[in-house]
């Protein structure tokens, strides 16, 4: 409690007798947008990037850093590229917690960390 004067401000406190269920889900639905980033356009150039740095990934069994645009968020994947999968689309990255199948069209960035 915060006194200022002679009135007595108990912050937060005294607002969230106020808040219905509804303004809560609406207030978290809300915080959550403002997480969400556009999916950037990737160029000729961009693409041709990309899969010159999985072809070299692949080759070389090296450790590689993904990055991945999915449900309007930004993830990161580290591992290694097992497979390239033409026929679905995808790449089979194994890290130490299991393999993922990521989807090329998903795929917005590729490093080779080693």
């Amino acid at each position: 409690m915060q006194v200022d004067g002679d009135i007595k401000d108990r912050g937060r406190i005294k607002w969230t007798a106020m808040m219905l269920p509804e303004h809560l889900a609406e207030l978290r639905d809300w915080y959550a947008e403002d997480e969400y980033t556009e999916r950037s356009e990737l160029t000729e150039w961009d693409l041709a990037v990309i899969q010159e740095e999985i072809e070299i990934a692949y080759k070389r069994k090296c450790e590689t850093l993904i990055k991945t645009w999915r449900d309007n968020r930004i993830v990161e994947n580290q591992g290694i590229i097992e497979t390239i999968d033409l026929h679905n689309n995808a790449v089979l990255l194994a890290d130490p917690y299991g393999d993922l199948r990521l989807l090329i069209e998903h795929i917005i960035s590729v490093h080779c960390i080693d």
